[in-house]
């Protein structure tokens, strides 16, 4: 059957992040600044790390969450299902890609419907925020999280996507109040991300104090959603405008300090170009929760749920690994180091 519509945009946006020059030129997620001081004597046995975590009142097996990627076509149905499992595996938490597939067409609901293969790690619907200016509201809401099982649902701000988008929804005035509105009517918590270009401080603390309970900064630095915009775009205005964006965003570092300088006591999750287990060290010592990885899987999950497992293996492995090397047993102990050099400046100097 031939996609149309909104199911064959899905497909197209998982095909470019797979073979396209997706990330953003010239900027990184400003993690290469953060370094660790090497502990030779960590007085720590490797086998006794312990990775756990808590996110949406559920115990991780590691703090990690499977970012919200796809849903709404055959190839999302097979991917999503395949990380599904592998979460539930290794126990991740998972995020779905835009449930607004779910809502406007009847093809291919499987690919959200995957709580039967996740049945007890957390998981998280999403819908674009900016539909709350379009016809929709926390009724429904509301109805995808009963639909799909989730524990949570994030509401996307990708106002630049949109923009580049052929098909793009570009009115964002006033969503905070119907955010607030949002958070306040549904039975479950409400997070926020961006999509890859960054949620600073100061935005951050108007969606907390709207009612959002957690921030998924979705930082710059990995892949660019104007870049998979442009490459699908069929307008030569849009697609040359677009280059004038190919190093847009706020880093994730940054957005991880800015966000918890205002927010000390806030769930906060970094994504956004995470590539490694030491990238998910550096992100919880400066104050990061949670660490979400996005296109680091997807290659992986179009194969098998194996071949996702053997990545995430990979990231553990890695994160362990830096635990280690600086004497951290916890993640609680990780995000106490001091063993850490930011910009330069040697927290065992203060």
């Amino acid at each position: 059957m031939m996609e149309e519509g909104i199911n064959k945009r899905k497909t197209e946006h998982i095909r470019h992040c797979l073979t396209g020059n997706v990330e953003g030129v010239n900027k990184s997620t400003g993690l290469e600044g953060i370094s660790f001081i090497h502990n030779a004597l960590p007085e720590i046995n490797f086998d006794d790390i312990n990775l756990s975590a808590t996110f949406l009142d559920k115990q991780l097996k590691a703090p990690f969450l499977v970012s919200s990627m796809t849903g709404g076509s055959e190839l999302a149905t097979k991917i999503n299902q395949n990380l599904a499992v592998a979460a539930e595996e290794k126990g991740w938490a998972v995020g779905l890609g835009s449930t607004r597939a779910f809502l406007e067409s009847d093809a291919h609901k499987d690919s959200f419907l995957i709580r039967k293969q996740a049945p007890t790690v957390p998981l998280i619907a999403n819908i674009g925020a900016v539909q709350l200016n379009y016809g929709y509201g926390a009724e429904d809401c509301q109805r995808i999280v009963d639909l799909t099982g989730a524990d949570s649902i994030y509401l996307h701000l990708n106002p630049l996507q949109e923009a580049v988008q052929d098909e793009g929804d570009l009115d964002f005035e006033n969503l905070l109040s119907k955010i607030e509105k949002v958070c306040t009517a549904l039975d479950v918590p409400v997070g926020v991300k961006e999509v890859g270009f960054g949620i600073d401080g100061t935005v951050a603390k108007k969606l907390y104090d709207a009612g959002i309970s957690y921030i998924d900064v979705a930082g710059a630095g990995g892949t660019s959603w104007s870049q998979v915009e442009k490459l699908r775009s069929k307008d030569p205005l849009k697609k040359a405008a677009a280059e004038a964006f190919n190093n847009w965003g706020i880093p994730t570092k940054d957005c991880i300090v800015s966000v918890r300088d205002v927010l000390p006591d806030a769930p906060i999750v970094s994504s956004g170009g995470m590539k490694t287990g030491v990238d998910a060290a550096k992100a919880l010592t400066i104050g990061a929760d949670i660490v979400g990885f996005a296109r680091k899987l997807l290659q992986a999950a179009t194969e098998s749920a194996e071949a996702v497992i053997q990545t995430m293996d990979q990231i553990e492995l890695e994160l362990k690994m830096t635990m280690l090397g600086v004497g951290a047993k916890t993640i609680t102990d990780l995000k106490n180091t001091k063993r850490v050099t930011i910009m330069g400046q040697s927290l065992l100097e203060d």
